[in-house]
């Protein structure tokens, strides 16, 4: 390898709105409440994140009931169902909720969609905790479909009465694909805009695109049980590069790159900027003399902490 390699780095890249306020509410928690804080799920997938709180008295469990009666609990950003906050406030926990608000627009949304009696479909992975946690939003029928094959195999009551919702962090192209099916198969299905699916989504799948156009490879920093991640290294390949979805570093191997390379860089919505300066470190190492940061999309969009936490601080 030579000094011709340059990396390029997309923008917009790791943290969106909701994931920078689910971090501020256990924080905020933290100081206002004291160590323990217990956390439902991992509050974003990534485990440098998780691993910082862990260092300062943050428990997380997938397990409610080992959590201590009356104990400050936080869920995580990617929404739960109804049951689980029952069974919350059975157990007596103070319950602090770190439901991204783009998910919260999902549930209503299904929610709405079941009142007025429509069939529901949740496009999305089963067993993703997001769509776990929208699944059990709703009261009445409700169906996860994850590809184009399962639509037609989809048994509903009646055809004229299906509506769809989507899980946030999917490929837009893929999102494409499955409502169009569900149109085909159902043409009153009701549902909202792909431009609904959550703008970070959106803005980092589009700026993974326009990197493709400008690189030989393309880097991936997140987490593997990241599903944004997944999908940003879905659209790279997709546009036409060989991308690699790395946890940090460490993971970097040399022969992703021939001399000359240009290596574009990106990251999930959960991915600490700290990691991607990291990447950025290892490829100067192996050679690379040159970064470069490609205009994007500005991203303004902050969302508010929870009313429990804002009454906390006030009378903290």
């Amino acid at each position: 390898m030579g000094v011709d390699m340059q990396a390029v780095l997309a923008n917009p890249r790791g943290f969106c709105a909701g994931v920078v306020r689910a971090i501020e509410i256990v924080e905020q928690a933290l100081v206002l409440y004291g160590a323990p804080i217990y956390v439902l799920h991992q509050i974003v997938h990534n485990q440098r994140v998780i691993h910082d709180l862990e260092v300062r008295g943050v428990v997380f469990t997938e397990q409610m009931q080992s959590i201590p009666s009356g104990a400050v609990t936080v869920l995580s950003a990617h929404g739960v169902s109804d049951a689980v906050m029952e069974a919350a406030h059975r157990q007596g926990l103070e319950v602090i909720d770190a439901t991204c608000p783009l998910v919260t627009k999902v549930h209503l949304q299904a929610q709405r969609y079941s009142k007025e009696g429509y069939e529901v479909v949740i496009i999305g992975h089963r067993g993703h905790v997001e769509v776990e946690g929208t699944y059990g939003r709703v009261r009445g029928a409700v169906q996860v479909v994850g590809s184009v094959e399962d639509v037609a195999t989809l048994q509903v009551a009646d055809p004229r009465r299906v509506a769809y919702v989507t899980q946030t962090t999917l490929s837009l192209d893929d999102t494409r694909a499955i409502v169009e099916a569900m149109k085909q198969r159902f043409p009153d299905v009701r549902g909202p805009e792909l431009s609904d699916i959550c703008y970070a989504t959106q803005n980092r799948q589009n700026a993974v695109r326009t990197l493709a156009a400008k690189v030989d490879v393309i880097l991936v920093v997140g987490a593997r049980n990241s599903s944004n991640s997944a999908r940003l290294r879905e659209v790279g390949e997709m546009s036409g590069v060989s991308a690699y979805l790395i946890q940090d570093a460490d993971e970097i191997s040399p022969d992703w790159f021939v001399r000359s390379s240009r290596i574009g860089v990106t990251a999930g919505a959960s991915t600490p900027e700290v990691l991607v300066r990291g990447v950025l470190d290892r490829l100067q190492e192996l050679g690379v003399s040159q970064i470069e940061e490609i205009e994007g999309v500005s991203e303004a969009i902050t969302f508010r902490l929870p009313a429990a936490l804002l009454r906390r601080q006030r009378s903290a």
